[in-house]
């Protein structure tokens, strides 16, 4: 699988500018992941927790299943995430008054107010930094990150049908998702560890 499948008239760049973009990625999500769990220990709360807290502050009311693509992590992890900021009186889970079916998760006066408290966060610190590029950068770095993020994303679920073939309907439907959700880097938190 290439990158370059879709482009084959392209050079391989060189190997050192390969190495210094993954250097930069691993630097950028261990940085990531210590402010988030830094953060989070100030306010008394775990790193997964702290990055739903901010989800909800941002996008307001999500699905269980929304949250979980959003923190890319399974809806049982975020199940337990949100029991236990639900006995913290932090979130509240409503049924959607559009849809019967659907529990939305909500943040309660007491989330919302920890939420606002919450300044430094590392969405915030690179969201300053994209905002000092311009936006010819930006548009180039949207699409070669979708680019990198929609051919790891067919890895993980080639690799995962090569060892489970249960897996093969579920890597069919990470790739049908929208072109939105799939190009949008943003959507992710390097910061969350998965587990509490």
């Amino acid at each position: 699988m290439s990158l370059a499948s879709d482009d084959r008239s392209q050079p391989t760049p060189p190997k050192r500018d390969v190495d210094a973009i993954v250097e930069t990625v691993v630097y950028l999500y261990t940085e990531s992941r210590r402010l988030t769990k830094g953060i989070a220990r100030e306010v008394g709360l775990t790193g997964p927790q702290l990055t739903v807290i901010k989800l909800l502050e941002t996008f307001g009311d999500l699905s269980l299943s929304s949250l979980s693509e959003r923190i890319r992590a399974q809806n049982s992890t975020v199940t337990g995430i949100i029991d236990r900021m639900e006995r913290e009186e932090l979130v509240v889970r409503e049924r959607s008054t559009a849809d019967r079916r659907v529990v939305l998760i909500k943040l309660t006066p007491k989330g919302k107010e920890l939420a606002r408290s919450i300044e430094v966060q590392p969405m915030e610190i690179f969201g300053g930094a994209l905002a000092a590029l311009s936006s010819e950068d930006v548009g180039h770095l949207v699409r070669i990150l979708g680019k990198l993020q929609r051919w790891v994303r067919a890895r993980v679920a080639e690799d995962a049908s090569r060892t489970d073939p249960g897996q093969r309907e579920a890597g069919r439907g990470d790739a049908s998702r929208s072109d939105a959700s799939r190009s949008d880097p943003g959507r992710s938190d390097p910061g969350r560890t998965g587990r509490e």
